[in-house]
């Protein structure tokens, strides 16, 4: 690679996935505008209740990305928390047949939400649900692959969610940050993007004396010294930074860099500007 040549133009040929990368050369923030195909994934409590106006502020994001040339995949929950309201349920269900059922009313509002902001910038929505049985599955997962690749070609842009509806408590992904760094790695990815109701990663809950906010996670970083606050703190999402942090690092591990950053500044974040917390992408061999 030359010097005149942006960083995000080093791709590795491969025999299995063809023109796709094997390693993201997306190495600072920087290179996010230029980057040929992102992964964002956003939580329920981020875009629904009294947040459901965040929904045009990260499509007005995810269109300018997609204006600029990017190949652009969400990864939304919400589902569940959209459905609450029009079922008089006061929190997220416990019972898996009313988790089932609330999936299968609020993910038909959660799609329309998506496509009523969408049809601003005339872009079109492709849904995908997936299981975690649908990953382990070699046949599912290739066909989920392809799909997602096809509607790419299409330039619609694919909304990803579990199948809440037919999932089970055995066989679940457990949060969608799991989902987004399974489907960057399934997509191959040059950035995943994390959005979260904090701005970055804290070495304690930031709301806690004494924490100090991370700026740059190296790839081989235990981050044994973050001390992880509760899980779904705002009563509707199943994640935390922990479940964040395992994405994040699942993603770099496999050669893709990830961010965390707050959800309202996810323009700034797809802009290319430093902030957040920025973890590695570790060095893989072709």
């Amino acid at each position: 690679m030359t010097e005149e040549e942006p960083a995000v133009q080093r791709r590795i040929e491969s025999p299995t996935t063809g023109s796709l990368p094997l390693v993201s050369a997306v190495e600072r923030h920087e290179h996010i505008p230029a980057a040929p195909r992102i992964v964002v994934k956003v939580g329920s409590s981020s875009i629904t209740g009294e947040h459901v106006g965040q929904i045009d502020t990260l499509v007005d994001a995810l269109a300018e990305a997609h204006g600029r040339g990017s190949e652009v995949i969400l990864v939304s929950s919400g589902a569940i928390a959209s459905a609450m309201p029009l079922l008089d349920l006061a929190g997220r269900p416990a019972d898996l047949a009313t988790q089932q059922a609330a999936a299968a009313v609020g993910q038909s509002l959660l799609m329309w939400r998506y496509q009523t902001s969408l049809d601003r910038y005339r872009i079109v929505a492709g849904q995908i649900l997936l299981t975690a049985g649908d990953m382990e599955n070699p046949a599912h997962r290739s066909n989920a692959r392809r799909a997602i690749e096809r509607l790419l070609g299409l330039r619609v842009l694919p909304i990803v969610n579990e199948n809440d509806t037919v999932a089970t408590q055995e066989i679940r992904f457990g949060d969608n940050d799991r989902l987004a760094a399974l489907v960057s790695v399934l997509v191959r990815a040059d950035v995943l993007v994390l959005l979260s109701d904090v701005d970055a990663l804290y070495t304690r809950p930031p709301s806690e004396p004494g924490a100090v906010r991370i700026e740059h996670v190296p790839h081989d970083d235990d981050l044994r010294a973050v001390a992880f606050g509760d899980v779904g703190a705002a009563g509707v999402g199943t994640g935390g930074a922990s479940t964040k942090v395992a994405a994040a690092k699942y993603a770099a591990a496999h050669g893709i860099p990830t961010l965390l950053a707050e959800t309202g500044s996810v323009a700034r974040a797809l802009s290319g500007e430093r902030l957040g917390t920025w973890f590695q992408a570790a060095p893989l061999e072709a």
